[in-house]
């Protein structure tokens, strides 16, 4: 925690730092199928947890691809630490038979340098928003809670949705992974009912508290359109944005701006003690930017999510004699 409270301050000054909350959880606990592997860089001269963390890596394996989180305490920086922990865990992404990792690198911040150096590749660009609570005009956000056109409800559901509608649900997240550019907020999405099953209970595992608001179509039922948020335990104060998703054949009808707005207001008095929203979006997402534009989110800083070639990483990092 210290490490991390340490990088955080230095890369991301104006974030919350974590609280020892439920961090074990947030490290280990994963997805039926995933598996997360853990390095920790300690002083050698001391026992094993009684030393400074001087860096620490994750390697996440799910699907065919690999990805990496790396910390390295900002006194150490720049000293080789943070290139050895790639090798181990490319090395080992490697030995599981991965062919490609990836990982994201925050704007503004010396990542960007660091993974180029090891010719990562830029696949993609998001733009991190943030909401401050206290700035919120509660009027203008009523009015557009209460929007949305004839025809359609909008319903809360605190811990996700019911049993009875995760069909649905998941059929309404199908439409993020079609290359629709109505895509996510941004965060991992699930778009099976067994796998929103195990995608709420694991989040529950990892101390994460889910939030969803959803427009239903009265005629038919149908999920028309959802919005999830999650608070942390482990940084009450902030909470992440996931998906927010509209489908296709019910837009036009103010659903994505009365289903973020209504979770905004469910949120004020659920989690009293949030200061903050934060969100991510596609450069491209131009309806959804305006959308949040308008709830009063502003634009923090770009996300870069970078890739890599295992084989080519491993050979490209192997010690030399």
């Amino acid at each position: 925690m210290e490490t991390l409270n340490r990088v955080l301050a230095t890369d991301l000054p104006d974030d919350p730092p974590w609280q020892e909350i439920q961090v074990r959880e947030y490290l280990a606990e994963t997805m039926p199928g995933e598996r997360r592997i853990s390095w920790v860089a300690e002083d050698d001269r001391l026992p094993e947890g009684e030393s400074q963390v001087f860096g620490h890596v994750t390697l996440l394996l799910l699907g065919n691809a690999g990805v990496l989180e790396v910390l390295v305490h900002p006194n150490l920086r720049r000293r080789g630490l943070g290139q050895q922990l790639v090798a181990v865990a490319a090395r080992r992404a490697y030995l599981e038979g991965f062919s490609s990792i990836s990982v994201e690198a925050i704007g503004g911040t010396s990542a960007i340098a660091f993974y180029e150096s090891m010719s990562f590749s830029k696949d993609y660009v998001e733009t991190r928003s943030v909401l401050n609570l206290s700035s919120v005009d509660w009027s203008s956000l009523s009015a557009m809670a209460n929007g949305i056109s004839p025809g359609y409800r909008v319903e809360y559901h605190p811990g996700g949705p019911s049993q009875p509608l995760l069909e649905a649900y998941a059929q309404a997240k199908l439409e993020a992974q079609d290359g629709d550019e109505n895509d996510p907020d941004s965060r991992p999405s699930s778009a099976d009912p067994q796998r929103l099953r195990d995608s709420l209970d694991t989040l529950h595992r990892r101390g994460l508290k889910p939030y969803v608001v959803l427009a239903i179509h009265e005629e038919t039922g149908e999920v028309a359109g959802l919005t999830e948020l999650v608070v942390p335990a482990q940084h009450p104060e902030r909470a992440d944005q996931y998906d927010t998703i509209v489908v296709r054949k019910h837009r036009g009808y103010g659903i994505d701006r009365a289903i973020k707005a209504r979770m905004l207001f469910e949120l004020r008095t659920a989690e009293p003690t949030l200061r903050q929203v934060q969100t991510w979006n596609a450069q491209h997402n131009e309806s959804m930017l305006k959308v949040n534009a308008e709830l009063g989110f502003q634009s923090d800083r770009d996300w870069y999510e970078y890739a890599a070639d295992v084989a080519q990483l491993v050979q490209r990092l192997e010690p030399t004699d």
